[in-house]
């Protein structure tokens, strides 16, 4: 097995660039979308940029925990909006409702796993991509 320093490239690079996208998709889906299609696009890029997240912060935790904990923060957030809390806090100040919506809808719940589910793929398809292309460390 390779150490990480062995390894080559910045694979946090990679993940917070395609956060970036993920942040610029979904502001551009909220702003210019409208109806159910745009809501669970707009769902499915908010688990994706959290599954981005939780990646960027434990790196070494297998592919199926990162996606079942981004899965359980964004049900979290959802159930909390049962409270009232988000709503409040989004009136307060506005650019919370991106974080953490305000009204709770139970079909959410299916495009965040969805949304988690394909961004988990692409990463593992970006990870072997990315695997293909470095060169055989040497030992001897």
């Amino acid at each position: 097995m390779r150490r990480r320093s062995e390894q080559g490239g910045r694979p946090w690079l990679a993940t917070a660039v395609a956060g970036a996208v993920v942040v610029v998709l979904g502001l551009a889906t909220a702003r210019l979308g409208s109806g159910g299609t745009a809501d669970a696009l707009g769902d499915a890029l908010y688990a994706a940029l959290v599954l981005l997240l939780v990646a960027l912060a434990a790196p070494r935790w297998p592919r199926a925990v990162r996606a079942g904990v981004a899965v359980a923060l964004c049900w979290a957030v959802e159930l909390l909006q049962l409270t009232g809390v988000p709503a409040a806090a989004s009136s307060a100040w506005p650019p919370l409702r991106y974080l953490l919506g305000t009204t709770f809808v139970a079909t959410d719940l299916l495009w965040y796993a969805v949304g988690v589910l394909v961004a988990s793929c692409g990463t593992a398809l970006a990870s072997r991509v990315d695997a293909g292309r470095r060169p055989a460390v040497v030992r001897g």
